[in-house]
């Protein structure tokens, strides 16, 4: 059975761009692929834990190769927990807002806390190796202002959104990834409601072949 994980980021709900995409995405890929299994991962309904005390020493000993105390493995136990909804899926979805030129910070704590060796990634004698390869990404990128070339924000100064989730999925082993934006969502439904209507037939569209 072919799994997808969708990751929302955004605490919007009901008035998020990005998640109003993602769930176009979903109605369209249920539709196509009614056997697969959907898993949802909001951010802002679970409890992250703190990446200090134990996991950090869990962390440097499984590094230097010491075995873990009781407490480390604890831990490091919890941490696999959370990552294992990425190891088990074959397709992975992302609601992302931009934040201060950014992801949301529960999403860069998601990424700190299950970025670890032997967990989505190793070293190997050419380098790091990302363990999750073969799955697909699409991101949905939801931004206020717009980003375009000549826009009073563009994208090669003040987005560290895009690039960043773009460079961690690669990290981890993902390269076939899509990306779907929409922009100019401070300004209300006068300005945005096209917007989101184009992003939501794109996302309909890959979602059929996803």
């Amino acid at each position: 059975m072919t799994r997808l994980l969708y990751v929302e980021a955004s605490p919007r709900k009901q008035r998020s761009a990005s998640i109003e995409v993602a769930q176009a995405f979903l109605a369209a890929y249920r539709a196509a692929h009614p056997a697969d299994e959907i898993e949802t991962l909001d951010l802002w309904a679970i409890d992250l834990p703190e990446f200090d005390g134990a996991a950090l020493e869990a962390k440097y000993a499984g590094l230097s190769g010491t075995a873990l105390t009781a407490a480390q493995e604890t831990a490091w136990h919890r941490i696999r927990a959370l990552a294992q909804p990425f190891l088990a899926a074959d397709r992975l979805l992302f609601a992302v807002p931009l934040w201060n030129f950014g992801i949301p910070y529960k999403l860069k704590h998601l990424i700190d806390v299950i970025s670890q060796k032997d967990v989505l990634f190793s070293f190997t004698e050419q380098g790091f190796s990302g363990l999750l390869p073969g799955r697909k990404a699409a991101v949905i990128y939801a931004r206020g202002l717009d980003y375009g070339p000549s826009a009073f924000t563009p994208a090669a100064g003040f987005d560290f959104q895009r690039p960043y989730m773009e460079m961690w999925l690669r990290f981890i082993g993902i390269t076939d990834i899509a990306a779907i934006t929409v922009e100019k969502t401070l300004f209300g439904p006068e300005v945005d409601t096209e917007a989101r209507a184009e992003a939501k037939r794109r996302a309909e569209a890959l979602a059929k072949d996803f």
